[in-house]
């Protein structure tokens, strides 16, 4: 039964917490599935309804499998309980078989997204199995920086650099304690990515020909917010969190309306808008300074959580009584006809969305994090 509902009042936390519920239930059902039929397994088939290839994990989704093991650390941070515990440990170690290499691969961007999942999974809920992925990926991101430029390459051997890799590097390293570096790489991106006249993060830039790739993403932005915020809560360092100040008037400014985060897509482009919600919450729950710039930044950071969410949840589609988020917050989901039209790998490596982006699992996630976020400010009193 596929049907769309609306609510009117303002929701609560506890309210929040129920989607945010549903969002994981509706993951766990459309695209969990054992890896190769092994037991203690479990790995994101990442479309829905899966084709034959998706669901025998041929092809390999190293960033997205990333992300919802993040989600589920989200889940079992909210409300504990011991069928998550097991669930984030089989798919880290579903993540480390899938990838035939052990942890490590050749995409900076890739090793940065799972390092920051499983530091998480070791650091709240006492996962101590991935403590070898944590030591070869941290050493990866430290080896990989490249002393003459100032940051990582995308991938190895690369002449680009770019945010999707040096802003999520650099939140990982600040973590594991190197404070400086991620200092360092802060002031490489506001200096170098930062587009002087819309004030957001642009892509990356070619070195060192200097040729700079413009497109604005939002997860670039998220990542920059909370690698700022990060230092800023270590550092004491003013200068951070006036960086996030500037650099969340431009996302109000040039990626909302209404207080909603504009457009989103499938595939890659999936995971971009819950990305910047993800590191919006961070801003609102953790920006320091109680000066009024400082609070109204993070009443700002929180309201467009709040509104994004209230957006997709209003427009999703429910089937058999599980949400189906749309790519566009902002519009209603569309239920995807079969397995046709499924996404595919491009020459460059990034995936392409499907011709109906909502059976991509990137999107769903996005939408996972969005009511996780919006569970996290409301319960924080925004």
């Amino acid at each position: 039964m596929i049907s769309r509902s609306h609510h009117a009042a303002e929701p609560t936390a506890e309210v929040w917490g129920q989607r945010a519920d549903l969002a994981e239930s509706a993951i766990v059902s459309r695209h969990l599935r054992r890896l190769w039929a092994t037991p203690g397994t479990e790995l994101g088939v990442v479309g829905w309804p899966a084709t034959r290839r998706e669901r025998g994990f041929a092809s390999w989704h190293y960033w997205w499998q990333a992300h919802l093991i993040e989600c589920a650390i989200d889940a079992a941070t909210r409300a504990p309980t011991p069928a998550r515990k097991r669930r984030i440990a089989a798919l880290a170690r579903s993540h480390r078989l899938r990838n035939i290499t052990g942890w490590t691969n050749n995409y900076y961007d890739d090793m940065a997204w799972l390092a920051l999942s499983l530091e998480r999974a070791e650091r709240t809920q006492g996962i101590t199995e991935v403590r070898g992925g944590l030591i070869a990926l941290e050493r990866e991101l430290v080896t990989g920086w490249n002393a003459q430029i100032g940051a990582l390459p995308w991938r190895k051997a690369s002449d680009y650099y770019n945010a999707p890799a040096n802003g999520p590097a650099a939140i990982a390293l600040a973590r594991f304690g190197h404070h400086d570096r991620a200092a360092d790489l802060a002031d490489w991106l506001d200096k170098t990515l930062r587009d002087p006249e819309s004030g957001l993060i642009l892509d990356g830039i070619h070195l060192p020909g200097g040729e700079i790739e413009r497109p604005v993403f939002s997860y670039c932005q998220g990542v920059v917010l909370g690698l700022e915020t990060e230092l800023a809560v270590h550092t004491g360092d003013f200068g951070h969190i006036e960086r996030v100040r500037r650099l969340l008037h431009a996302v109000e400014d040039r990626m909302t309306e209404r207080g909603i985060v504009t457009g989103g897509g499938g595939g890659d482009g999936g995971l971009f808008n819950g990305i910047l919600v993800r590191y919006l919450a961070l801003v609102a729950l953790m920006l320091p300074g109680a000066e009024a710039d400082q609070v109204t930044a993070r009443r700002h950071a929180a309201g467009i959580v709040k509104a994004s969410a209230t957006a997709a949840w209003d427009h999703r589609l429910q089937v058999e009584g599980e949400p189906l988020f749309g790519h566009d917050w902002a519009r209603p989901a569309r239920l995807p006809t079969g397995r046709s039209g499924a996404g595919s790998f491009t020459a460059g490596g990034s995936v392409t969305a499907s011709r109906t982006p909502e059976r991509d699992m990137s999107v769903q996630l996005s939408g996972w994090m969005l009511m996780e976020a919006a569970h996290l400010v409301t319960a924080a009193g925004f």
